[in-house]
């Protein structure tokens, strides 16, 4: 019999983040390392990533092998890397020795040995046991998929997905009116709403910079002909 002895691991805290930021703070290296494997870009489960930022309990880090930045959640990370844990057997206790035989009394040999009844055949056979069917084995239902659409301001949007627990790739930037079309290929008023409220008031902070720069130009040519003209009088 072997047994083995497992380890649960969690990922980051509210005090390890909480240490973590104070070490970006004063410019210095933090590492965490990732709590699972990512195939899709070479990644095991244990490798260090660098911490750039750290935003709630989100973190952009940059993992060891990788030339890019990319965005865990807290649960996903953890502060220490955990070193397996070996398999040790489970000591078995040793054999009983068996009691020697007692040696029978001259009394008991005496007694007369009676003869074993013997069971009388009968034209009919045993039924044979039917075997058990096997349990059958229910399927793990599918992770859940998930798409994410986030607004990053002035007229930026971004798309993510993922696949349960497990983000799938960076985010990828997607424009505003492709972003409306969808909503409204989907038909949920809730979302039409909020997107075009996004959509709405990145479009009034892109004319009112527009008006600043016009207000600009305009100044800055008025300010070109009173000199042009100054220098014709001279």
């Amino acid at each position: 019999m072997v047994s083995v002895k497992s380890r649960k691991t969690t990922g980051l805290t509210p005090d390890d983040l909480e240490s973590l930021s104070a070490g970006l703070a004063a410019g210095k290296r933090v590492t965490v390392y990732l709590r699972d494997p990512m195939p899709s870009l070479n990644l095991d489960a244990g490798t260090s990533a660098r911490v750039m930022t750290i935003d709630g309990s989100t973190l952009t880090v940059s993992p060891k092998g990788v030339d890019d930045q990319l965005p865990f959640e807290a649960d996903e990370l953890q502060k220490t890397r955990v070193a397996a844990t070996p398999v040790t057997p489970s000591r078995r206790p040793p054999p009983k020795a068996n009691p020697l035989p007692v040696a029978t009394s001259n009394a008991s040999r005496s007694i007369a040995k009676q003869p074993k009844s013997v069971p009388a055949e009968t034209g009919t056979a045993e039924p044979k046991p039917v075997p058990a069917k096997a349990p059958r084995r229910t399927r793990a239902p599918a992770a859940a998929v998930g798409v994410t659409i986030t607004s990053a301001g002035e007229g930026t949007w971004t798309i993510s997905v993922s696949h349960g627990s497990k983000r799938q790739g960076r985010p990828t930037e997607v424009a505003s009116d492709r972003v409306a079309r969808a909503m409204r290929e989907l038909g949920d008023d809730t979302a039409i709403t909020a997107v075009d409220g996004v959509i709405e008031s990145a479009r009034v902070a892109a004319q009112k910079r527009i008006d600043e720069l016009s207000h600009e130009l305009e100044t800055a040519r008025a300010a070109l002909a009173h000199l042009e003209g100054q220098g014709r009088d001279s």
